[in-house]
């Protein structure tokens, strides 16, 4: 193996970054030491390694030497390249949005599955991963010699997670899954949109973003496991189950008494007022879930529905939800969503105006609570991001990297795993990485 001044020599001979050592000194986040080989794409694995990265973990995002994981394509939007910055791989598209909302925290490796060699760096670091995390269609890493238990074989006290979009086992077993396909075939989309209206979409991928945070909190669960018993585990998270399983009283009402579900909007089939009302100039969201609540909401709209006999419980008012709705909007027409906000502001009744993504992000508790972080990326110089959401001690998680460029961390990576110089330089040739 050669020394690390040679190997920097080389470096700068292919106009790549300088050579890094990343031993972060007084790391105490939770999962600082643990090694995350990550082989997902999109957004549901994404977002569950990135959020162990968030936590501490060295995550080692595997990628096609062809382009990487599919969302860098996704442009626009993009973040601009400076004009005035001298990039590494002037070859490569703007980083885009999509991509860099899922990714920071974590190395890029690009890497060559379907070869021989590729393989074989694969697997020197399946025996040094903590935790490996996939979201391939069932069966396909069998092909190169990654399923569970080859890995398995490899690295006794790995944690294998297996992302699919219907589950290792059934007739669905190797059907790819889309988030949106998802949202359909299992009951979200049925219930979403208004009354009487089409069904419709969530508008994020809600259920990519689910199944993330079912992902990370079984990864957590194993890890804890493992301390007790030294041994590995495999855990497996569908799309599928994982939509299902968030219907939450959707499900438990149909389960319990065949109730079938229907779109109420932003209506409440079992609570009134509780609904987006127009006012004189855009919408406010009431959510009166109480007979306290209500009788407050009256005094501040200077009605006394309250004390009517078709109001005065919650029963009722579902009862006589439309005529209910009609007085409310007709009073909240009469004044701009700001006056509004002013006068039910500490009341007691929740509320709350409609606001755009510009309107969230200015929000003063928004603001308070740190909730975008600004870090410089290699390729698009400074660049804003969603903060973790978690906070240990009272302080948030910093974000440890920005999301990789393509192949960001290739020749680093091969470094630790003791390739020298002419090994990777070889690969390079071959198209390996």
């Amino acid at each position: 193996m050669l020394t690390i001044t040679r190997q920097r020599r080389y470096l700068v001979r292919q106009k790549l970054p300088p050579l890094r050592c990343y031993s972060t000194p007084a790391d105490d986040r939770p999962l600082a030491g643990v090694k995350v080989l990550d082989l997902t794409r999109v957004l549901a694995g994404p977002l569950a390694t990135m959020m162990l990265a968030d936590l501490g973990a060295d995550v080692i995002k595997v990628e096609s030497p062809r382009g990487g994981d599919e969302t860098r394509s996704w442009l626009p939007p993009y973040a601009p390249i400076p004009q005035s910055k001298t990039i590494p791989r002037p070859d490569l598209p703007p980083e885009s949005a999509y991509f860099l909302q899922a990714n920071r925290g974590k190395r890029s490796l690009t890497l060559n599955l379907k070869s021989t060699k590729g393989q074989e760096v694969a697997k020197k670091l399946v025996k040094q991963a903590d935790i490996l995390v996939e979201n391939y269609i069932t069966g396909k890493l069998s092909k190169f010699g990654l399923g569970y238990e080859q890995c398995k074989h490899l690295n006794p006290s790995l944690i294998y997670c297996s992302i699919t979009g219907y589950g290792s086992t059934g007739p669905y077993a190797h059907t790819p899954g889309y988030d949106v396909v998802i949202e359909a075939e299992a009951g979200l989309m049925h219930i979403t949109g208004e009354k009487g209206g089409q069904p419709v979409k969530v508008g994020v991928a809600v259920t990519d973003i689910l199944t993330g945070h079912y992902a990370q909190s079984g990864i957590l669960a194993a890890l804890l496991k493992r301390h007790k018993t030294g041994k590995g585990s495999l855990v497996e998270c569908s799309l599928f189950e994982s939509q299902i399983a968030s219907l939450a009283n959707i499900a438990s009402n149909y389960l319990i008494s065949g109730q079938e579900a229907s779109r109420w909007g932003t209506s409440h089939p079992s609570i009134v007022p509780y609904q987006v009302f127009p006012t004189s100039n855009s919408f406010l969201m009431i959510a009166a879930g109480s007979d306290a609540q209500f009788s407050i909401l009256c005094r501040v709209l200077g009605m006394g529905w309250d004390t009517e006999d078709d109001f005065t419980t919650n029963e009722l008012r579902v009862k006589n939800r439309d005529r209910l709705i009609s007085l409310i909007e007709n009073v909240l027409r009469e004044e701009t969503t700001d006056v509004w906000c002013d006068k039910l502001k500490g009341k007691g009744v929740p509320f709350a105006p409609i606001n755009n993504i510009k309107q969230t992000f200015n929000h003063p508790q928004a603001i308070a609570r740190g909730v975008v972080t600004e870090i410089e990326h290699p390729r698009a110089g400074k660049i804003k991001l969603v903060s973790p959401a978690v906070s240990y001690d009272s302080l948030k998680l910093p974000i440890s990297r920005p999301p990789p460029y393509l192949g960001q961390h290739t020749d680093e990576v091969l470094f630790e795993l003791g390739y020298d110089v002419f090994d990777i330089s070889q690969m390079r040739d071959d198209g390996i990485i």
